[in-house]
């Protein structure tokens, strides 16, 4: 089985992810306009009727500004934590409230759709509630962490999981301090529950190196504080000073912040 990944978008403009078959598949996060994702489904061939299941990191509108218009005029049922719900519910950005297409997720307790067992897991952020998602499917384990603002134990336990990891790497920490941010914005960034630094990131993966990971997509860079360019040189250089070598023993992409990547066919 083909098992195919794609990026809609990955950033504080909007988030949203396709993770499937060639004959259906999910979506992770609905943070753009749900004509937007529609059409980026459609160019890249993927009929919006083949999607499964929406699930939901969290409540922020960067995560959730599409759901509605998905989840109810498409019918598609719509996963999130009871907390989470409640917190789309009160979100100003969707007008449109989840009705029939509302489902909850317990955390860490595997649910089955078709060929994927899909996991929530609890992540720290500062959402109304917080999780990443650990994703099975034909023998393969994709692991999606798009914001937190420390690696838990738990989060390290499913980062350990990974064959392919989406990850934050979310800021530059030289380019936020020096950058125009606010203090109280840059201190909740840097925070405990607010983003992941590229120097975070890169040195969790070089210290704890997953035995079976194939790719790292580092997602939800910052506009401001951060480069594409920059984020995957942090990461390639520390997990090198591990003896880990990039493009021969794990691949490293930054994913788009707001245009489609291409779609990763994974044998």
């Amino acid at each position: 089985m083909k098992v195919r990944f794609m990026s809609l978008a990955s950033g504080s403009s909007g988030n949203c992810y396709f993770l499937g078959t060639e004959e259906y598949g999910i979506l992770i996060d609905a943070g753009i306009a749900a004509r937007t994702i529609k059409k980026h489904l459609r160019d890249a061939g993927i009929g919006i009727e083949t999607i499964r299941a929406i699930f939901i990191t969290h409540d922020h509108a960067d995560h959730i500004k599409g759901v509605a218009g998905l989840g109810e005029r498409f019918h598609i049922p719509v996963y999130a934590t009871a907390l989470t719900h409640k917190g789309i519910e009160r979100s100003y950005c969707v007008t449109e409230k989840l009705t029939t297409s509302a489902h909850i997720i317990p955390k860490e307790v595997p649910l089955t759709l078709e060929d994927f067992q899909i996991e929530a897991f609890e992540v720290p952020h500062d959402g109304t509630d917080n999780v990443g998602y650990c994703i099975s499917i034909a023998g393969r384990v994709f692991v999606f962490l798009t914001d937190l603002g420390h690696i838990t134990a738990t989060a390290a336990a499913y980062i350990s999981r990974a064959n392919y990891l989406i990850m934050e790497a979310n800021y530059d920490e030289d380019m936020l301090r020096m950058g125009p941010y606010p203090y109280y914005l840059k201190e909740r960034i840097t925070g405990s529950t607010g983003h992941l630094s590229n120097a975070t990131t890169a040195d969790f993966l070089a210290a704890h190196f997953p035995q079976g990971l194939r790719h790292i997509w580092l997602c939800h860079l910052s506009r401001e504080n951060n480069h594409p360019e920059l984020a995957v040189k942090t990461v390639e250089l520390r997990l090198k000073e591990h003896g880990i070598i990039v493009g021969r023993d794990v691949l490293l992409t930054a994913l788009k912040r707001t245009t489609p990547s291409e779609i990763y066919e994974l044998d």
